[in-house]
């Protein structure tokens, strides 16, 4: 059961990138998007038992992003109330991550997110509305801030055993940072051509890395 599950993500994350594209009806992304992030719920609850408040906080970030994802299937309404569930989606994982080293335990990751974000934000203020500026820098703030301290984590965790773990998480902050440049860019500077694709595929791959982050349950083997 366990090996089909990313299978299925895969398959529900197609069937809404399908309807995205128009590939597929329309109505089917109001069930196959929360479902595949519903399913990266499920791929997580098992993991992480030896590390229980990391577990529990990637859990409540993956609650918020499925509110964030209800939230956007409405682009124009739902777009504030989408944002302001990523961000605390965003504070979740700094959370967890926080667990397996301090906050800004390393400092290049930070620089290197902050040139990044600022890279970010100088493309897309132009076309940002005024009523969207402060929660839109917020945001960018604090998605750089989770995917750097990933980062961070991972550096501090090189040569141990958890440094395959961290890894993981480092690859999906990275990824969420690119899943959400392009779905901005998408909104605020022009239209992307295959955009459904695009931040789609990077947005679900960012949170199956997350989950990848917490360490699998053993299987009990029997003599």
């Amino acid at each position: 059961m366990r090996r089909m599950l990313p299978v299925a993500i895969v398959l529900a994350a197609a069937v809404a990138i399908g309807a995205g594209l128009g590939l597929l009806p329309a109505g089917w992304v109001f069930v196959a998007k929360p479902l595949a992030t519903l399913l990266l719920m499920v791929l997580a609850w098992p993991r992480g038992t030896d590390t229980p408040r990391l577990r529990r906080l990637v859990l409540v970030g993956l609650v918020l992003s499925l509110a964030g994802d209800v939230a956007l299937m409405w682009p124009k309404e739902g777009f504030l109330p989408g944002l302001i569930a990523f961000l605390l989606a965003h504070l979740a994982y700094i959370a967890a991550f926080c667990t397996r080293a301090k906050f800004l335990s390393r400092r290049t990751p930070f620089a290197v997110y902050a040139v990044v974000a600022g890279a970010v934000l100088m493309h897309l203020w132009p076309g940002v509305p005024a009523a969207l500026r402060v929660p839109v820098l917020l945001y960018v703030l604090c998605l750089a801030s989770m995917a750097a301290q990933a980062a961070a984590v991972w550096l501090a965790a090189r040569g141990t055993a958890d440094e395959a773990l961290t890894r993981s998480a480092a690859i999906g902050g990275a990824l969420f940072v690119a899943s959400d440049a392009l779905l901005a860019t998408n909104k605020f500077a022009g239209p992307l051509p295959l955009a459904p694709l695009l931040v789609l595929s990077t947005y679900w791959a960012a949170q199956f890395f997350i989950v990848g982050s917490l360490r699998e349950r053993a299987t009990p083997t029997f003599p």
